[in-house]
């Protein structure tokens, strides 16, 4: 099994502007205007435009692009939290919360240009390991 990620975006040339040069993901192909293959490592990213207004499924709301909440997000982990939120901000991400120690590493929280949220981690020699599991 190989999960990909797929994102929607009002604006394909914008969305891959934001991904490779505020996050560094690598532009695999284009395929015409409607969609964009990216990598992220191992994760391929499907960028896939579609209009604000537009119907994303039957009975849901139309898409809109202002911030907005989902259960499934974004994080990428990277060595320097701080540099990266950096270069997030300058590609137009909007900060939601600086980048703040954890007992796992560091984390700062974000948005890209098309309200999606994002974060960007850090973990540190004991990553999630700082946690008792449960059984």
């Amino acid at each position: 099994m190989t999960p990909l990620l797929n994102i929607d975006v009002p604006d394909l040339d914008a969305a891959i502007a934001f991904y490779t040069q505020g996050l560094g993901f690598a532009l695999s192909r284009r395929f015409d205007d409607e969609f964009a293959e990216l990598r992220a490592g191992e994760l391929l990213v499907y960028l896939l435009q579609k209009p604000a207004g537009s119907d994303p499924a039957p009975g849901a709301a139309a898409r809109h692009y202002g911030r907005h909440w989902t259960p499934v997000h974004l994080d990428v982990r990277v060595d320097d939290v701080t540099a990266a939120t950096e270069r997030a901000i300058a590609a137009g991400a909007t900060l939601e919360s600086p980048p703040a120690a954890k007992r796992y590493g560091e984390l700062a929280m974000l948005a890209d240009p098309f309200g999606h949220g994002f974060c960007l981690i850090h973990l540190n020699d004991a990553g999630y390991d700082v946690f008792e599991l449960q059984p």
